[in-house]
């Protein structure tokens, strides 16, 4: 049992929690809960609050509840409650129960009825365009409705009508009697159910009316016994109705439930909008909710990021009490500093070009090469090398300038894990285009020799692939889905524009060496002097397809952060 006063808290919510502890809440009615709405894949922004309840959970031992927010038929799936769950199970979280909104929809109906009969709720004939234009403004009072003082009988007989299909979508709701005159907007009478005539992925057909968020929420809160009902800031005005519902049907229970508020998780380059996200889906600019590129937990997964890496950004991120966006380099960092002390090296060629070594007369010999300087512990590959290589297209120049130092006529680099090499000459086709590089190699050089040729300094260091020896492979090369920081911040001007055309390049031509050919979907590569890579779910025997995941390096400084 966990003891407060010994806690290091992280947060100011976990101080509240300690407060609560403290001030007389017994550490058994401590309990949480994570509740996703499933109309779309969980992101990069609920990972704040995934980590924050689960991690106050698991800290203070409290149970804590899965609960699918399940109140709109027209765009929840099961497809994505499997989706929730799988990726909470991949970022290593274990729930105490799972429940759902509709497992409360009988209760909730019975307490609309309670609620009725008390004179504090009734039924609504008018349009939604006539009760937003009849609940005023921040400066000025709403008016009544018409409807607003139905009797209590009218009231529950229209409801029970409504529940069972009599009427259109949209001809009547039911609103709760509270005060017209409020500050505060979401107290002006908020509509409690609507009719939706549509099959609901778990109840069927068997309602046409669904309680709206505000009441739902609370009361599922009360039902399970949470003790901390954790929210971002926009739900901030909607605490006071929140309370206000509770308060209605409070039954005597020891525990009642309290909202307590953080800013959200904003990301730049990005959209963590569900209905956003959905939209690029649908339109078909990515290629699901698990793209890549997408901020879905799953499209972070697919693309290479780790449960450790989401962890670290969400910790170096932290829970704070003002909206606020963090650098998707921040992010990209997270997974970078992980990848490169845990990835395996090895040597890729993405725009190839030949390198014959003429006075090399051996059929091939086997190198061992390191996979991991950082960790020595990795151990060692074997990398063939032999007389015809590939090495990339952009290491070569005829001709270059002092500052290039990389391969050039009359000048040497060595060979990662290999030899030092001297292009020579040059073959070019019909139309000049370099097509083979000829050079000499020092057979005194070889890395890790311990001779003195081996020990030359030489300014430029290449990957390279056995020509023999390689094996095709594709590359998928993402980059930030936005070519704008902030592509929702434009008044005016839709988000979409922002979109990066160049996002994503694939190369089905690219050369590796003949250690991957045993890689497995998920694994995880530094592709030496070009990126970090995973192997992705469309790969199989006869072709291997390689996402890239970030940058070997980057400018950002994981101190200055937005």
């Amino acid at each position: 049992m966990a003891n407060s006063t010994n806690q290091k808290t992280s947060n100011f919510l976990e101080e509240q929690v300690v407060h609560d502890l403290d001030t007389g809440l017994k550490v058994d009615s401590l309990k949480f809960r994570f509740p996703p709405e499933p109309n779309g894949y969980l992101h990069i922004g609920h990972a704040a609050s995934l980590f924050l309840n689960f991690g106050l959970a698991l800290k203070y031992n409290a149970p804590i509840y899965l609960r699918f927010d399940d109140t709109n038929p027209t765009q929840e799936e099961q497809k994505f409650v499997d989706a929730i769950k799988e990726d909470i199970k991949w970022l290593g979280f274990k729930w105490s129960e799972e429940r759902y909104t509709s497992d409360y929809f009988q209760q909730l109906y019975d307490w609309a009825i309670l609620l009725i009969k008390k004179g504090k709720a009734y039924v609504d004939d008018q349009t939604s365009e006539e009760i937003a234009e009849q609940k005023g403004t921040p400066t000025n009072m709403g008016k009544n409705s018409p409807y607003r003082n139905r009797t209590p009988e009218e009231n529950f007989d229209l409801f029970q009508r409504m529940k069972l299909g009599e009427f259109l979508e949209g001809a009547r709701v039911l609103r709760a009697k509270i005060d017209m005159a409020s500050p505060n907007m979401l107290m002006r009478d908020p509509i409690m159910y609507r009719i939706v005539n549509k099959a609901h992925h778990r109840t069927g057909n068997d309602w046409h009316i669904y309680p709206m968020y505000d009441w739902a929420h609370g009361q599922s809160d009360f039902i399970e016994g949470i003790s901390h009902s954790l929210c971002t800031l926009e739900f901030g005005s909607h605490r006071e109705l929140y309370d206000w519902f509770i308060n209605q049907i409070n039954i005597e229970k020891e525990l009642v439930p309290h909202q307590f508020e953080f800013a959200r998780r904003n990301l730049s380059y990005t959209v963590l909008s569900k209905r956003k996200l959905g939209e690029l889906v649908e339109k078909g600019l990515v290629s699901g909710w698990d793209d890549p590129r997408m901020p879905t937990i799953a499209g972070l997964r697919r693309r290479g990021y780790t449960p450790n890496s989401i962890k670290s950004f969400s910790e170096k991120a932290g829970i704070s009490k003002r909206d606020n966006v963090s650098d998707i380099a921040l992010l990209e960092h997270s997974i970078r500093e992980e990848l490169n002390a845990t990835a395996q090296r090895v040597m890729v060629v993405v725009n190839p070009i030949k390198l014959t070594i003429t006075n090399y007369d051996k059929e091939k010999e086997i190198l061992e090469i390191e996979n991991n300087p950082e960790n020595p512990q990795s151990g060692f590959r074997k990398v063939t090398f032999s007389k015809e290589l590939i090495i990339e297209q952009e290491d070569f120049k005829e001709h270059a300038n002092r500052k290039f130092f990389r391969l050039t006529l009359g000048k040497e680099v060595r060979l990662k894990g290999a030899y030092i090499i001297k292009a020579n000459e040059v073959v070019k086709d019909s139309k000049g285009k370099i097509t083979e590089i000829k050079c000499t190699y020092d057979p005194k050089s070889k890395s890790g020799s311990n001779t003195e040729e081996s020990k030359r300094k030489v300014k430029g260091t290449l990957h390279w692939v056995s020509m023999k020896h390689s094996v095709g492979i594709e590359v998928r090369n993402y980059d930030r889905l936005f070519n704008d920081p902030m592509p929702e911040g434009h008044e005016g001007k839709d988000f979409m524009e922002f979109l990066n055309p160049t996002s994503l390049t694939v190369n089905k031509k690219a050369l590796a060496e003949s250690s991957v050919e045993k890689a497995e979907i998920g694994d995880r590569y530094q592709f030496q002097r070009l990126g970090y890579y995973r192997v992705d779910e469309n790969s199989n025997a006869s072709n291997l397809v390689f996402n890239k995941t970030v940058s070997l390096k980057s400018s950002f400084n994981p101190k200055n952060t937005l």
